[in-house]
C-alpha cells in the first residue's frame, strides 16, 4: 500500500506536535512518560526558587518542581507543586522544607520524612512548608548582634578621641614632649651611672672578692661557734644559772623579812635610830676635834689641858 505525500506530512506534523508538548512539559519538571506523584506546598518567600528546581529526600534527588503561583485566598503566600518521580513511601505528615544548597545560595526543596505511623501521603496531597536557616541566615544572625556591638564601640571610640583631643591641646602635647625628653635624659643618666659601676666593680673586683672570701670564712667560723654551742653542755649551764637565780630570790625575800645581818640593818628601826645617834655623836666629836684639838692630843703635851665645854658659837 501506497502511502501518500498529505499522510506522511500530517503524521510528521502530528509527531512534532507530540514531541514538543513533551519537551515543553520535560522542561517544566514533568516526564509525561514516567507516573510521577504530584505534592503540594505552601511558603511565604520562595526567593531562588524556580521551576525545575530539585526535590530531594535525605539528600538525593527524587523530583523537581513543577509550578510556583500565588494563593487565591488573598493571603500572598506562594502555592508550589513538587513533583516527585521516586516511588519511596513517607508520610502525609512530612514536611518540605527549603532549603540551600550551597555557599552561592542556590535552592532546592527537602522532603523530610516522618514515621510517625501516619497514612502514607498520595497523589495531590498538601504536605507542610517550611524554611531551613542557611548559611547565610545563619551568618546573619550572629554577625547583626556583633553590629550592633560593634556599632555601639566606635561610637564609644569616637567619643574617646574626641576628649582625648580636647585633653591633648597644644600646651598638654609641649608637656609631654617635654616630659619624654626628660625622661630619655633620665635613661641616659641610668645608663652612664651603670656603665660607671661596672668600671668600678671592674676596678675592684679583687677586693671584692676578698671580701666575698672573707665573709665566707666568717659564715664557716659562726657556723662552727653555733656547732660548739649546740655541742657545750648549755643544759646544765642553765639549770645552774637557775639555781644561782633561785639562791638570789631567796636571799632578796629573807632581806624582805628582816632576816639576818642585813635584813636586820634594813628592818630593825631601833638598830637604825642607834646609827643615827652615833652618827650625830661622831659628828660633834669631829666638831669638837676641829674647835679644840689640843683636849685630843694633851699626851703629846706635858701640860695637862684641863677639859672644858664646848664654847658656844
Amino acid at each position: 500500500m501506497k502511502i501518500s505525500k498529505e499522510v506522511k506530512i500530517g503524521v510528521l506534523v502530528l509527531s512534532g506536535i507530540v514531541l514538543f508538548i513533551f519537551g515543553f512539559n520535560y522542561l517544566k519538571g514533568q516526564n509525561l512518560l514516567d507516573s510521577s506523584r504530584t505534592f503540594y506546598t505552601e511558603y511565604e518567600n520562595v526567593e531562588g526558587v524556580v521551576p525545575s528546581t530539585p526535590v530531594t529526600i535525605s539528600g538525593k534527588a527524587v523530583g523537581k518542581v513543577k509550578d510556583i503561583s500565588f494563593k487565591e485566598d488573598g493571603s500572598g503566600k506562594l502555592s508550589v507543586t513538587l513533583l516527585v518521580d521516586n516511588s519511596f513511601q513517607f508520610s502525609k505528615n512530612s514536611k518540605a522544607e527549603l532549603y540551600e544548597t550551597g555557599l552561592i545560595g542556590g535552592k532546592a526543596i527537602a522532603i523530610v520524612p516522618a514515621f510517625d505511623g501516619a497514612a502514607n501521603a498520595k497523589d495531590q496531597d498538601v504536605l507542610s512548608g517550611g524554611i531551613k536557616a542557611g548559611l547565610t541566615d545563619l551568618v546573619n544572625q550572629r554577625l547583626t548582634p556583633l553590629q550592633e556591638k560593634i556599632e555601639k564601640m566606635m561610637v564609644s571610640a569616637d567619643t574617646l578621641l574626641g576628649n582625648l583631643n580636647d585633653v591633648f591641646d597644644d600646651k598638654t602635647k609641649s608637656n609631654l614632649k617635654t616630659s619624654i625628653s626628660e625622661l630619655s635624659a633620665t635613661i641616659q643618666s641610668f645608663k652612664n651611672t651603670s656603665v660607671s659601676l661596672n668600671q668600678v666593680v671592674q676596678d675592684n673586683q679583687e677586693k671584692i672578692d676578698n671580701v666575698l672570701t672573707n665573709a665566707d670564712k666568717l659564715t664557716g667560723n659562726l657556723a662552727n661557734i653555733t656547732t660548739t654551742l649546740s655541742e657545750s653542755n648549755l643544759k646544765e649551764t642553765v639549770k645552774n644559772l637557775e639555781s644561782t637565780l633561785q639562791n638570789f630570790d631567796n636571799i632578796l625575800a629573807n632581806l624582805e623579812k628582816g632576816e639576818g645581818s642585813m635584813g636586820k640593818l634594813l628592818k630593825d628601826d631601833a638598830l637604825y635610830d642607834n646609827l643615827k645617834g652615833a652618827s650625830k655623836e661622831m659628828e660633834a666629836l669631829l666638831e669638837d676635834i676641829k674647835l679644840h684639838p689640843k683636849r685630843y692630843f694633851r699626851i703629846l703635851s706635858k701640860k695637862e689641858i684641863p677639859y672644858s665645854e664646848a664654847e658656844s658659837n
